[in-house]
């Protein structure tokens, strides 16, 4: 399969063509974080016009990536980026989606159906991560660009990060609402169905032969 290397700064148009499945690699400026209260303040930011936060995600993209960050004597370095599970954020993910136009989401383990409306409407995509993949991610971080709350750790601030080559991230929920997770489920749904009847089959061809067993002895 085909990889899409989507530069940031030129190929943003392109994003909403994106569709489930699709293998991407990404290259520009990202916006990261895996902690609930900069959740929450982004959630604040949107109310405050004059926030600076609003004009730098704008338009952006924004993943559930646990990155840690040296911070030495020669500035701040990313040493290893990681993905989280973006299910544990669906109560602020539609209005972050919606409030700041994001074009790309993702990480791991997808997002509820109220997000997966908020990307539809907004032409965007989520994007999954491997998980346990940080050797092969972390090849992708050029340097630290920006890093807000700065009172936390730097796994829970908002870093904004420049990436070259970043990935492979898998379309998971594309710009049409589809969803490869919805997709397995409706998939399990159905495999399901048909061994729970080859289940009952087989038990009740077992206790027939039990009982005329029982029956012949």
């Amino acid at each position: 399969m085909s990889i899409h290397h989507i530069d940031l700064n030129k190929d943003a148009s392109k994003i909403k063509d994106l569709r489930v499945g699709e293998l991407v690699t990404l290259s520009g400026l990202i916006h990261v974080t895996i902690g609930i209260p900069v959740h929450k303040h982004l959630i604040n930011s949107l109310s405050d016009r004059e926030s600076p936060i609003l004009e730098k995600m704008r338009g952006g993209c924004f993943f559930h990536l646990s990155t840690y960050v040296d911070e030495g004597p020669l500035g701040m370095k990313p040493l290893y980026i990681n993905p989280s599970t973006s299910t544990r954020y669906n109560e602020w993910m539609p209005s972050l989606i919606e409030g700041f136009q994001l074009k790309m989401v993702g990480g791991k383990g997808g997002l509820d159906e109220h997000s997966v409306q908020a990307i539809r409407e907004n032409g965007s995509v989520y994007l999954s991560f491997l998980g346990g993949g940080s050797p092969m991610l972390s090849k992708g971080l050029k340097r630290v660009v920006d890093s807000n709350w700065n009172n936390y750790i730097s796994q829970f601030r908002l870093l904004t990060l420049e990436v070259e080559q970043f990935g492979p991230a898998t379309v998971a929920i594309d710009a049409m609402g589809h969803s490869i997770y919805e997709d397995l489920k409706l998939s399990a749904g159905l495999k399901f169905d048909a061994i729970v009847e080859e289940l009952n089959t087989q038990r009740s061809e077992f206790i027939k032969k039990s009982n005329s067993e029982g029956l012949g002895t």
